[in-house]
């Protein structure tokens, strides 16, 4: 199964492979098989890239998910600049070779929607949580607020999200993702009982980072 995110991207890398391909005829012997072997890596790396797989959602309430695959970045204590009260930041940082899909943390209505242009530093340097491009999401389900950050990286240079504020959603729900490498910021309330610690391997959808 792959994500409809990716839709455009590989209508256009499959568009240059098929190009290359009828180049590789005007080539001698040697050339087209370097051409092909590089149209062949091409394609099975955006296959497996854009790949979307099923999820088993946790049945369990008071929790919070986690909204992408990777490995914990961080936990610690953090002020977010929204609310000003002190919070949480739980980071998880996406390697290129992760499933890239995001999905809903925690079930509610969508209350802070905003995006910001920035740098593309490296994903996994604490600077980029600030100085690089983020879409910056809150939900709120009455209990609890979560806000998480998309937030692109040095590959990563295109952050997709199907969310509008007001919407309401429901956790473990696809949402959008980032493309090729970077990382998602969660901030929680100190209400949030955080269950995963930095090293740890998350599945989008499927671990719960949080108890409240």
């Amino acid at each position: 199964m792959f994500t409809s995110y990716g839709n455009s991207t590989m209508t256009k890398v499959f568009l240059m492979c098929i190009l290359m391909s009828a180049a590789a005829l005007l080539f001698p012997f040697w050339a087209k098989i370097t051409i092909i072997f590089i149209v062949g890596i091409a394609i099975v790396f955006t296959l497996y890239f854009f790949r979307d797989p099923n999820r088993k959602i946790p049945d369990e309430n008071r929790t919070v998910l986690a909204p992408a695959d990777g490995k914990i970045l961080l936990v610690q204590p953090h002020i977010h600049k929204v609310t000003g009260k002190s919070t949480t930041l739980v980071s998880i940082f996406m390697s290129p070779f992760n499933v890239h899909v995001n999905r809903i943390p925690l079930s509610g209505r969508v209350t802070h929607l905003r995006y910001s242009p920035g740098k593309f530093l490296m994903a996994f340097d604490q600077k980029s949580m600030e100085s690089n491009e983020r879409m910056e999401i809150g939900i709120d389900n009455g209990e609890i607020e979560v806000f998480f950050n998309q937030v692109s990286g040095f590959l990563a240079r295109r952050i997709v999200c199907s969310l509008h504020t007001g919407d309401t959603v429901t956790m473990g729900n696809r949402f959008g993702m980032i493309k090729f490498g970077s990382r998602v910021d969660l901030i929680l309330p100190l209400s949030a009982s955080v269950l995963v610690q930095p090293g740890q391997i998350t599945r989008a959808g499927e671990t719960i980072l949080a108890r409240y």
